[in-house]
């Protein structure tokens, strides 16, 4: 095949992707969201402190436009229409509804400044980008550059205008990357990795087969459990979950909660005139602290949880030391080998591991070599 041919070809898988399918699906937009449970890939006991698995179908809010025979066009439009007066959460929701029971998309979404076909392309993340291909020959895999990003972003989102505003206001690139990878996972689900990150195993490998795919709406693992007192000089959560790797399906609400708050941040600061902000400030601004901020609040969260007979919140304690998946209702949360082995502390194990999914090669590349983070165990 020639490469003009090539390039035509994959002009228009791109715009089948990006502009034929729909940015929402027409169904109920308030589809009353799963009650999790927790539960163990052993079979062992669930964790303690956890809510009850009863659901709760009358937290979610009613449906925006009915979608019986009997509403007009006119009531619809009129709907349509106080969709932006609503809460940025609802808007986000009707944009982008969740079902768990619906399938992973067969998508790897990462960003760098080049594509890989441009010479400029870093010859060190040749290996790693190429790795998620070898891995997913079926999935559709794609590099989205900065420029790219901007107009795509554009596209998913031009119903919800706060969101775009917060996007082009974020003063420095990692925290476009940063808030890139939850807005397209919102969005179109998938998978994110980071372009430094080596695939070691298929994405079809991750969850096991004790847990029901359709049951299951966000992976995630463990970026550091740093079981020292000093803890806090190293990492910002005493269980901080990574995010450079994430497995969504669209519209989960996690990824709407840290959205919806990266969103409110970002438009408080502009209208304050904070945008300046150094490494610790991106952590807790678009970073892991935010995103495993996110995870536990989802977790205590009465919206979904029936926290009746709850014998307190899950916190760090209910995954330090763990080197089995859980699973927190529709989330399976993955040891730290999965997403972070040969790391040389928190426990973690070998690239070798049977449980070693994805390998973070050149973790902090992007920041100065003062702002870097030396692991623990590198003392």
């Amino acid at each position: 095949m020639s490469s003009k041919r090539a390039l035509v070809l994959a002009a228009l898988l791109l715009f089948f992707i990006f502009f034929l399918y729909p940015r929402s699906q027409t169904p109920l937009p308030f589809e009353p969201e799963p009650s999790p449970g927790v539960d163990h890939a052993d079979g062992d006991n669930p964790l303690t402190n956890q809510p009850d698995s009863t659901p709760k179908l009358d937290a979610s809010p009613p449906p925006l436009i009915s979608t019986g025979s009997e509403t007009s066009i006119k009531q619809q439009q009129t709907s349509i229409l106080n969709l932006k007066n609503l809460p940025l959460k609802d808007q986000l929701a009707y944009q982008f509804p969740y079902r768990v029971s619906s399938k992973f998309p067969a998508y790897i979404w990462q960003t760098w400044k080049y594509t890989p076909a441009n010479a400029k392309f870093k010859e060190e993340f040749r290996v790693t980008e190429a790795s998620w291909t070898e891995k997913h020959p079926n999935f559709v895999h794609e590099v989205i550059t900065d420029r790219v990003a901007v107009h795509l972003i554009r596209h998913l989102y031009s119903s919800v205008p706060d969101v775009l505003e917060a996007y082009n206001t974020l003063p420095l690139p990692i925290l476009k990357a940063d808030f890139f990878r939850y807005l397209i996972l919102l969005a179109r689900g998938g998978v994110y990795a980071d372009i430094d990150t080596l695939a070691l195993q298929p994405v079809t490998d991750w969850i096991s087969d004790h847990f029901q795919l359709n049951s299951v709406g966000l992976v995630i693992g463990i970026e550091a459990d740093p079981d020292r007192p000093d803890w806090a000089a190293w990492y910002s959560r005493r269980i901080q979950f990574c995010q450079w790797t994430i497995q969504s399906k669209p519209g989960h609400p996690v990824l709407r909660e840290i959205v919806a708050n990266i969103t409110i941040e970002t438009l408080k600061r502009k209208k304050t005139g904070k945008l300046t902000v150094d490494h610790e400030g991106v952590v807790e601004w678009t970073g892991p602290a935010v995103w495993t901020d996110a995870i536990f609040k989802y977790f205590n969260d009465d919206t979904y949880f029936d926290m009746t007979d709850s014998k307190g919140n899950i916190s760090w304690a209910n995954f330090t030391g763990m080197s089995e998946p859980k699973k927190v209702g529709d989330v399976v949360v993955l040891p730290i080998t999965s997403f972070s082995p040969g790391i040389g502390h928190s426990g973690a194990g070998e690239v070798d591991d049977p449980m070693a999914f994805v390998k973070h090669e050149f973790e902090g590349s992007w920041k100065p070599e003062s702002e870097r983070i030396k692991n623990p165990g590198e003392e």
